[in-house]
């Protein structure tokens, strides 16, 4: 099998060595897989485009999603990448391990959650349970629109990731008991 290699900046387009001294400047760092992404000349201003759009969900509902589809998609690198991110939106040790069970104490994340991991799991042929509680608990069809455009987003970063194994760069998450 072909091993993947994380480009440095001065293997990728020009235009995607802006990027990266634009992450560079912004997080201290280049993640190793948005790096990965730039082995496409076009592919890194694409995917930045397509996850930094405006969501009708919050960051902590964003950062909800993208745990439980990357503990879903077994992503190593997605787990402990929003782990980082999900503490820095204010979840502790203990939301961070439920929303990795699939579950929340609070209600309405608790519905968002389950309802991306049924997304996830099934590809895209929820329960109408699940699809109920979520509509009760006060999402919008605009939601369950941008639940699944976050679920898109998440999933091709996971796929990315389990097919390259690049190194994951991020302090490393816990494996679930």
């Amino acid at each position: 099998m072909k091993t993947f290699t994380v480009p440095t900046r001065e293997e990728v387009a020009p235009a995607n060595q802006a990027i990266f001294d634009s992450l560079q400047k912004a997080l201290g760092f280049v993640p190793n897989l948005y790096a990965t992404i730039a082995h496409s000349e076009n592919g890194l201003t694409r995917f930045l485009a397509y996850q930094n759009a405006k969501t009708s969900l919050n960051n902590k509902e964003k950062e909800a999603v993208n745990l439980i589809v990357s503990q879903v998609n077994g992503c190593v690198y997605c787990l402990s990448a929003h782990l980082v991110l999900g503490k820095m939106n204010g979840f502790s040790e203990d939301q961070l391990l439920d929303i990795r069970k699939g579950k929340s104490t609070d209600a309405k994340l608790n519905a968002l959650v389950q309802l991306a991991a049924d997304v996830a799991d099934n590809k895209g042929r929820a329960s109408s349970e699940t699809i109920n509680a979520f509509f009760e608990n006060g999402y919008t069809n605009e939601n369950l629109v941008d639940l699944i455009l976050q679920v898109s987003d998440k999933t091709a970063m996971n796929f990315l990731h389990n097919l390259t194994q690049i190194p994951v760069d991020f302090p490393l998450a816990p494996a679930l008991d």
